[in-house]
């Protein structure tokens, strides 16, 4: 399917039809992150699209899904992004949805127009890498926006009419910053309101950035039960109107599943259950973890 490099996808798109419309993020220099350092920020162009969707009609032509890769696709031009959302439902009778990553900053470059224009041609969900919503955090794993920028990009793909799914990551913080991480990071998911959260649990390969920061010991990380412990203040804190919650990600120790509010004490109840009674068996296995 003309795949530059490695493809990745939301672990909710794991059934999808992927078409890599550009290549790498645009931002590319968070420290926790070596998903596309080895590629050059690209969109494709308008040839090698065409090309990208005619094989993948001939390939998968009963799709209900597509993700538009890599991580920075919504940084394309509306309009592009606008002809390609055509082309998919003109070529696949099938589809029901299609899901994009959108950078905060990309997504505030964008008007609320735009947003609610590519709505109308059948975009259906944005993914948002919160991260964390704490601003010194942010700063330090050079995620090139503000805590107030965060939100108002969150805000903006809430207000077009498109579901939004945002994740936050366990442990950002380190062991000096976990409550901070916490307590902010649910005030910022708050403002936000998604419809989807998901809660990742930092897991750092060799040459991340950060990893440099546990070398050299200015950098701790949790451990399972302060993972735990973190996102059950997190949790604890977090105010939405109607939420799907997953930390069901391969580097979480513990899968949780939970509508919020609705779920919101039972899954705390579950959460000080394991940490109170010091659960070990109830954890994931390091290693079973990955990225």
């Amino acid at each position: 399917m003309f795949y530059e490099g490695k493809i990745f996808r939301p672990p909710s798109e794991a059934k999808s039809v992927i078409l890599q419309i550009s290549v790498g993020c645009k931002h590319n220099a968070c420290t926790f992150c070596t998903m596309y350092k080895d590629k050059s920020f690209r969109i494709k162009s308008r040839a090698e699209i065409k090309e990208i969707l005619s094989v993948a009609q001939a390939q998968e032509p009963d799709a209900e899904r597509v993700f538009l890769a890599d991580g920075d696709a919504i940084a394309i031009n509306t309009d592009l992004l606008t002809e390609i959302l055509d082309q998919l439902y003109q070529k696949f009778p099938h589809l029901k949805r299609v899901g994009i990553y959108g950078g905060p900053k990309d997504i505030l470059s964008k008007s609320s127009e735009e947003l609610a224009t590519l709505k109308a041609h059948g975009l259906n969900i944005v993914y948002l890498g919160v991260e964390s919503g704490n601003e010194g955090i942010l700063r330090s794993v050079c995620k090139g926006v503000t805590t107030d920028q965060m939100i108002a990009a969150g805000q903006r793909v809430r207000a077009s009419g498109l579901t939004l799914s945002c994740t936050v990551i366990i442990g950002l913080g380190g062991k000096a910053l976990s409550q901070e991480h916490a307590i902010d990071t649910a005030h910022v998911i708050s403002q936000i309101d998604p419809q989807y959260l998901g809660a990742l649990t930092l897991m750092l390969e060799e040459d991340a950035p950060l990893a440099k920061a546990i070398k050299d010991g200015s950098f701790q990380l949790l451990s399972p039960f302060e993972s735990l412990k973190e996102l059950r203040t997190m949790l604890g804190n977090l105010k939405v109107s109607n939420c799907i919650f997953r930390s069901n990600h391969a580097s979480n120790y513990l899968p949780l599943r939970a509508t919020l509010p609705e779920d919101r004490d039972e899954l705390l109840k579950t959460l000080d259950s394991i940490i109170n009674n010091h659960t070990v068996e109830r954890l994931r296995p390091e290693y079973w973890r990955g990225l």
